[in-house]
């Protein structure tokens, strides 16, 4: 049975960005919907709804869309036409293939003054005499019926015969009521008896006596290992005796009815299930896969299966791995260890043993923007652990060895020799000079002249000799 939820109708309306209280359009065809419920709650700006082949059984809930033009409630099981005067601006009504029987129903539709087209074609009242008379009379707003115009002489001629058409309409009204009502018993009366039939098949002990055979139980306890060959037995029995049900459902002879439409959705929906329970009894649970042995050594696994390149620095270990380009980060988780990483993807497992010791605190893992593979850099430590007598072996890094590179070149200093008589070279060596000072021309010694010169004089606008 198909519920109209909120989920389902968000589901429905994609066009509007899923936002519910503003939509003007929503289908829920084939939902194998029962009940009309919510819409008018949840979408009272609805305009266009389409609501046919399901199991709607009763008009309801739909009188405030007030907004509502177009309602579409074919192929339902629907008896009679209620509850839709509150549809202000209703313009089309599609009633096409439902169980309407009651077309004195539709002396409710007179409220809808804007109401064009009417659809009433596969109802058992559309095989009443003078049915299109007394609708077309009826609805004198109606400008289309089951697809054909009304003309206005046919209005006129239904409207003048109209106190003789309704007596009649009232009396096939009542034949198909007691159809109806005969038809239900027997639906009713057939569906207790196939529940009682089930219980006992479920319930072999439901009547109060247990049936108990000494021979059968003494030989079966004699015989224990002859039990499978009956199970499977009957295991082909009951898929013989459910196909042979299933046929027979199919081939059975029955009226087109509400009830005969249920039956045929419980009796799928009961396919449906059993369906479902076989296939979980075929599904084997896998078991976990084993990443670390008993004795505590890692494995190499690739469940995944997605390509990846490992480069073996002096420094670092650097992973790649080709992880799907548009799958979302929070779906993988990395786990680097000394000895080997595990990347989880999609929560199957991807584990590598490493080549050497690596620093997991110092490690990093990003995603590439270009490619979106996964790189892990993992810098080596200093220090291998082993299991021999020797505990720690120490591993030069790079460095060590650079520092020992430079020591080496400071002992094997070589210096230049220049040699003045083969080659023309100024000497190197003298260019400059730490303690030893050039010397200096002798300059003649300035003629300060005193104050105490008779011929001096004193002239302000000449600046001092320094």
């Amino acid at each position: 049975m198909g519920w109209i939820t909120e989920d389902l109708i968000r589901r429905n309306a994609e066009h509007n960005d899923c936002v519910i209280f503003s939509l003007e359009e929503l289908s829920l065809h084939q939902q194998e919907i029962e009940r009309l419920e919510h819409i008018d709650k949840w979408c009272r700006d609805l305009k266009i709804l389409y609501l046919q082949n399901n199991l709607i059984g009763k008009i309801e809930n739909v009188s405030k869309l007030k907004k509502l033009e177009y309602l579409n409630l074919a192929l339902n099981n629907i008896e009679k036409i209620e509850n839709l005067e509150g549809c202000e601006e209703l313009a089309k009504l599609d009633l096409t293939v439902n169980f309407i029987g009651e077309l004195s129903s539709i002396k409710t539709l007179k409220h809808n003054i804007h109401l064009k087209e009417l659809f009433l074609m596969g109802n058992p009242c559309a095989s009443f005499d003078h049915y299109r008379e007394f609708v077309v009379a009826t609805l004198p707003q109606l400008k289309w019926l089951d697809g054909k115009e009304i003309e206005p002489s046919e209005r006129i001629k239904a409207l003048q015969d109209y106190s003789v058409i309704e007596p009649q309409i009232r009396e096939q009204e009542k034949d198909h009521c007691l159809k109806r009502a005969k038809l239900k018993e027997e639906a009713q009366r057939k569906h207790q008896e196939e529940n009682k039939n089930e219980d006992k098949r479920s319930n072999p002990g439901s009547d109060g006596c247990w049936y108990t055979d000494i021979n059968a139980t003494l030989s079966s306890l004699e015989s224990k290992d002859h039990l499978q060959a009956p199970d499977i037995q009957e295991h082909g029995t009951k898929k013989l005796d459910e196909s042979e049900d299933d046929l027979e459902f199919w081939n059975k002879p029955c009226l087109f009815t509400p009830e005969s439409r249920l039956e045929t959705l419980r009796h799928m929906e009961k396919q449906r299930k059993n369906q479902e329970k076989l296939s979980e009894k075929k599904k084997k649970v896998k078991p976990p896969r084993t990443l670390i042995t008993e004795n505590g050594k890692a494995l190499n696994v690739n469940e995944p299966k997605i390509d990846f390149s490992l480069n073996d620095n002096e420094k670092q270990i650097i992973l790649d791995l080709a992880v799907y380009r548009y799958m979302d980060t929070s779906l993988i988780d990395v786990d680097v260890q000394p000895t080997y990483v595990r990347v989880m993807i999609k929560g199957k497992p991807f584990q590598l043993v490493l080549p050497a010791e690596v620093k997991p605190d110092s490690s990093s893992a990003k995603r590439s923007q270009t490619t979106g593979h996964l790189v892990i850099c993992m810098p080596k430590v200093g220090e291998v652990i082993t299991g021999g007598q020797q505990a720690f072996k120490s591993v030069k890094t790079t460095s060590d060895r650079s520092r020992e590179q430079t020591n080496a070149r400071s002992k094997h200093m070589e210096k230049l020799e220049v040699d003045p008589s083969k080659h023309s070279f100024p000497d190197v060596t003298n260019i400059v000079q730490e303690k030893k000072r050039t010397p200096r021309r002798r300059s003649e010694p300035k003629i300060i002249p005193s104050e105490e010169d008779p011929t001096f004089e004193d002239n302000p606008d000449v600046p001092p000799l320094i």
